[in-house]
This record gives C-alpha cells, structure tokens and sequence, in this order.
C-alpha cells in the first residue's frame, strides 16, 4: 500500500506464485494512514487498485468499512453481470479521473526496486526481506 506521495505504507509478503488479491484483507489490517497531529487513521478515504482486485469479497470489505473503492471491472465480470440481466445488479461506481492517480503505487514499487537485494530476491527467508522493506521504507520516509 502506498500513499499520494509514493511512499510505502504497509507491507505483507507472500509466496511467489500467490496472488495479490488473497492478501488484501491483510494488507487493510496493516494500514495506518500518518496525520500532522493525532494517530494515524486505520482507513484510507479511497482505496485504488486495479483490475486483479474487483471480487465481491472486497468491495464487500470495503463498503463495510466505508472506504470508496475506485476498481475497474473486469470484461468478464461485466459480461457475467448483463448476460444474468436484471439479477445482475447495477454496475459498479467507477471514477476514471480518480483511478489515474492509481501510478502512485507502480512508482512506490518501483523506489523500492532500487535497492538491489529487494529486486533480486536474494535474501533466503521472508523475514530478512521484509526486513529490507522497512529499511528501504525508512529511506523513502525520511527523503522527504
């Protein structure tokens, strides 16, 4: 997860092979959103993601916590939705001028994969790596 300023907010590792989506949940459950004074908030006002986390699960996730999802919906979900007809429901709300801020995260990753052993893998164990997440977060931070 990263803010509007390209920096990391939350980290959760997986296997290699897993996907991205199965993790969400956690991800949320990491999330804490810095303020000028006060805690840090445990939900964002929008949350954008591509299209790999359009699932009922999620949006479903997000709406109970009142989060404004902004996810384009697959061409298989949609064709599903009318080909059911009026049992398919509504649409998803979709904000396309809001989801082109969605770079955000591709850029974080992206100062991430500037230290060598986080693009490489190298690193044997889950924890050593995530290790080199936070330092690397830390850098990104404090670069400000």
């Amino acid at each position: 997860v990263a803010d509007g300023g390209c920096r990391p907010l939350a980290f959760v590792i997986t296997p290699g092979q897993a996907g991205d989506a199965p993790a969400f949940e956690q991800v949320m459950a990491r999330l804490r959103v810095p303020r000028r004074i006060g805690r840090p908030r445990v939900t964002p006002d929008v949350v954008l993601a591509d299209k790999a986390y359009s699932s009922r699960a999620i949006r479903l996730h997000l709406r109970q916590r009142k989060i404004r999802a902004v996810i384009p919906q697959p061409a298989d979900q949609a064709a599903n939705r009318k080909r059911r007809g009026r049992l398919g429901g509504r649409p998803p709300a979709f904000d396309r001028e809001t989801y082109k801020q969605r770079n955000t995260v591709e850029r974080c990753i992206n100062k991430l994969k500037q230290w060598r052993g986080l693009a490489t893998r190298y690193d044997k164990t889950a924890t050593i790596y995530l290790a080199g997440l936070h330092l690397a977060a830390i850098f990104i931070w404090s670069a400000r």
